[in-house]
């Protein structure tokens, strides 16, 4: 956070004479420091059945017992882990996995054959009329959804629910938005599904939790058969601190970004490390380029023609896989085996792959995939953690041991590894594979694989619409996911609102007005900040300060800072030095404020102005505590205030006047100096004595 994060508009400007004039500021900033982190990530404890109760908040190994102690069996694991598997689930239609999703009513044609096309048509015409800011046009869908979801559509009551819980269109109803997502649920409503998941992990019902998460994630799982072939979601954040990412913004604009064309024109001329390049990023659809295999296969090719070694393992995937090429296992063996000879450590998963389904290899055979798995594994590949784990644990070529292939999991999922968690779930879940079970952190590790399903997409589409200027309907799209528990959503949503402050906010009978925008807003950061964003603490910390779309509230207030401060923001730590120097909510201590205002600049350097003048405040108030020069500082919050109101109060026609008197007054000024200058010389030119002229 630089020290233009410490903002004129949320500060407290203290003025004083010291000595002569003695500038002081103490600032009660409160704008928003820009978030180290975006949200926190999970650590999860896992345990035993002979661990000891522990709280140390990471992934644990587990213990070193002997899996032949343990009583519990482990349920087979899914078909799915086998990443190059033929099941009939990966060729599942998106409409057939995610039904009803908004998502494919707004990227088809409005004649779309979709299988609920007057719902189709109410959705669609609700996130034109919240786009578009208009509340006639919002009553329509309404009323189109309503009769929808009176004759039993579970896509439109699902959009009900949305829209009580938003409180746009119609007045928040908690009760209301809870009873049409589970009609919603009932009638096979995933969104709905996701929606009630996150309500109860909030609320530690963590049964209920796990019940729905939990189809969700094989809901996930079926959605594709690798994990780095998943569903590509890259959680954008629109914001950093109070300011608009544009860095990060300008590398999401797909095709149309610069830098894309600028590799796209850099492969066509030729130059291989370009190629590869543009191959990857339609391999994975990186930065909002649209997969496309086909493309992928034919840069990718072009490499390696060219001499490029690095495509290789992608290669043996593609023909693997067959992805935009007929599947080829022996040419695929042979793309692997040429990506090893390079230090290509991934392709050994592939090499292990083949063995396990004995394609384009002599036959099956777990010892040698076990063999190329545990080559992956010590060159720290994440994938060959995951996969030595799944033969450890269904005994595939070595002896069944649970407590090894817990350790190879619990470290394939704090790299990230979307299938080791979801087993590493099942087995909390079940309590099988010697592990204790613990329904809240399934519940957590559940939610982690559910948010990558095929709902996630809006993530994606939000961003789309934001980048092209649809700031509506990035927001509708945003506040969907908002609801479905994605911290990233409830962020960038809140944030939206924050920044327009007019034309995109719909409230229950009209134009948001500014307090239902602003409780909106709070509603929004709350969750965010439970889910561990740091900014959102901040932001809530303001709300319940200020009394900002929620009743004023100082106690509170230090609650959300003291949340901020523990992940490191230097604007909390000051913030609460302030509270604590002038006991507003927590308890007054000088001593403790210090400590806090030397933590944020040890946090911060870039704050030093504020935080010495501040230490100079609460020096003065230790040393000339009840004096006329405090008091005059606890005045100045307040006076502050009252200018601000008074500027943000001020109407269109009063500030055009006040710039015209103001303009009007600079120009008198000028003209009076202008003439007492004329004044001045003519004066001066008259009492000059006259030149002396030199003697004939």
């Amino acid at each position: 956070m630089g020290l233009l994060g410490w903002r004129r508009g949320r500060s407290i400007l203290h003025v004083l004479a010291l000595v002569s004039v003695l500038s002081l500021l103490a600032l009660r900033a409160s704008a928003a420091s820009p978030s180290k982190k975006g949200g926190s990530t999970i650590l999860l404890f896992l345990g035993s059945d002979s661990d000891d109760n522990r709280d140390d908040g990471n992934l644990s190994d587990g213990d070193d017992g002997s899996s032949e102690s343990l009583q519990t069996e482990v349920e087979e694991a899914p078909p799915e882990w086998d990443e190059f598997s033929d099941a009939q689930d990966s060729q599942r239609t998106d409409e057939d996995l995610d039904p009803g999703s908004w998502s494919q009513i707004l990227e088809q044609p409005p004649n779309w054959d979709t299988r609920h096309k007057q719902c189709a048509s109410g959705i669609r015409k609700m996130i034109l009329a919240v786009n578009e800011e208009d509340p006639g046009m919002l009553s329509e869908a309404i009323e189109i959804l309503r009769s929808e979801a009176d004759i039993g559509n579970p896509h439109a009551q699902s959009t009900l629910g949305f829209l009580n819980w938003m409180a746009i269109g119609v007045p928040y109803s908690d009760a209301k938005a809870y009873l049409y997502h589970e009609f919603a649920k009932e009638g096979g409503n995933p969104q709905s599904k996701m929606a009630l998941a996150y309500r109860y992990y909030r609320n530690q019902e963590y049964e209920k939790a796990v019940k729905l998460y939990s189809e969700l994630a094989a809901i996930t799982m079926a959605s594709f058969v690798s994990s780095r072939e998943g569903p590509l979601l890259e959680y954008v954040r629109l914001n950093y601190g109070l300011e608009e990412s544009k860095d990060v913004l300008k590398k999401f604009r797909g095709e149309e970004d610069d830098d894309f064309q600028f590799l796209e024109y850099q492969a066509r001329k030729g130059h291989p490390d370009f190629m590869f390049q543009l191959g990857v990023f339609y391999y994975y659809g990186l930065r909002g380029v649209r997969r496309d295999h086909s493309k992928a296969l034919l840069w990718l090719l072009k490499a390696v023609e060219k001499g490029e070694s690095r495509p290789f393992e992608l290669l043996g995937e593609i023909y693997a896989r067959g992805y935009g090429v007929e599947r080829n296992y022996t040419k695929a063996l042979e793309w692997f085996k040429a990506a090893t000879a390079r230090k290509q450590h991934s392709a050994l998963n592939g090499i292990g792959f083949l063995y396990i389904k004995g394609q384009g290899v002599e036959g099956k055979n777990y010892t040698k995939a076990r063999e190329y798995f545990q080559r992956a594994t010590e060159a720290s590949n994440v994938d060959g953690f995951y996969n030595l784990g799944i033969l450890y644990l269904k005994g595939l070529g070595v002896e069944k041991d649970y407590s090894r292939a817990r350790d190879l999991l619990v470290d394939a999922a704090n790299k990230g590894h979307l299938k080791a968690r979801y087993h590493l779930a099942i087995m909390l879940h079940k309590g099988t594979a010697g592990m204790k079970k613990d329904l809240a952190h399934a519940a957590a590790l559940y939610k982690l694989v559910a948010e990558r399903g095929p709902w996630g997409r809006l993530m994606r589409q939000a961003l789309e619409f934001y980048i092209k200027g649809h700031v509506g309907k990035a927001l509708v799209l945003y506040s969907r996911t908002a609801e479905l528990g994605y911290e990233v959503g409830q962020s960038n949503a809140a944030w939206l609102l924050e920044k327009y402050r007019v034309g995109i906010c719909i409230g229950s009978s009209g134009i948001c007005k500014t307090e239902e925008r602003h409780q909106r807003a709070h509603n929004l950061w709350r969750h965010s900040s439970e889910q561990g964003n740091e900014h959102a603490s901040l932001l809530l910390g303001d709300a319940y300060y200020y009394g900002r779309g929620a009743a004023k509230d100082l106690e509170r207030a230090g609650e959300a800072y003291i949340r901020a401060k523990e992940k490191h923001s230097s604007q909390a730590m000051f913030n609460l030095g302030y509270m604590h120097e002038r006991g507003l909510g927590l308890p007054l201590d000088l001593h403790l404020a210090k400590r806090y205002y030397d933590e944020a600049l040890e946090e911060e350097p870039a704050a030093f102005v504020p935080v010495t003048l501040a230490l100079t405040s609460l020096w003065l108030r230790q040393h000339y505590s009840g004096s006329f020069l405090v008091k005059v500082i606890d005045s100045l919050p307040d006076a502050q205030a009252n200018l601000e109101e008074w500027w943000s109060n001020m109407t269109v026609d009063e500030l055009d006047a006040l710039l015209v008197t103001l303009l009007l007054s600079l120009l008198f000024v000028i003209y009076v100096r202008q003439r007492h200058r004329h004044h001045y010389a003519a004066a001066a030119a008259a009492a000059a004595p006259p030149p002396v002229l030199p003697a004939q």
